[in-house]
């Protein structure tokens, strides 16, 4: 299986590593390779911003793997893990090759400018530091999910985390830590408003 450095490659493996009419999340993690965190992390980031999304729940249930995910390369854990239950969960793999074929052209031209850059950003202890803002994200989102593409920023964000930790380009980090900024910010403005509702 080819290793997955970019947008393009994830969405390779996805469709040639699974088969039938649904798809767990145990398949999906096997095709992106559940030994290492940028994969696992550009592949919810992918989900979330899917067809799949469409499933009621899915954006939470995205969201709190992402968590878990992010909590464990906090604490410096070697590789992923997630409870059974989580990896039993499956859906039609019709709408995993909608958000695959959605998704095909923006990944090229995303790709594009993807490369090694600031390295030592992608590397202890500043991983950790991409890590909590993963945890960020992710706590940004489920308070987001009730509103109408609300969690499309925090999504965004964890996507270009896990690209710039699979492609090992700080610069894209630090976009990342940007679009971060704006979906905490988009939370509290909801937040603010939420009472007058």
């Amino acid at each position: 299986m080819p290793p997955v450095n970019n947008l393009h490659s994830l969405l390779w493996s996805l469709c040639n590593q699974t088969d039938g009419e649904t798809v767990s999340v145990r398949d999906l993690l096997n095709a992106v390779g559940r030994r290492s965190y940028g994969p696992v992390i550009l592949l919810l980031g992918f989900i979330a911003l899917s067809p799949l999304t469409i499933i009621p729940g899915a954006n939470v249930a995205v969201a709190l793997m992402t968590l878990i995910f992010a909590v464990q390369m906090t604490f410096g854990r070697a590789y992923p893990w997630l409870p059974k239950r989580a990896l039993d969960f499956s859906f039609p793999r019709e709408y995993l090759i909608r958000g695959v074929a959605m998704m095909d052209h923006p990944a090229h031209i995303i790709d594009r400018f993807l490369k090694p850059r600031l390295t030592i950003l992608t590397r202890p202890p500043f991983v950790q530091l991409v890590a909590l803002a993963c945890v960020a994200a992710a706590l940004v989102t489920l308070p987001l999910s009730f509103i109408v593409f609300g969690p499309t920023l925090p999504s965004l964000t964890i996507l270009f985390f896990g690209l710039a930790i699979t492609a090992r380009d700080g610069f894209l980090l630090i976009l990342a830590g940007a679009s971060l900024a704006g979906a905490i910010y988009l939370m509290l403005r909801v937040w603010a408003v939420l009472p007058f509702v």
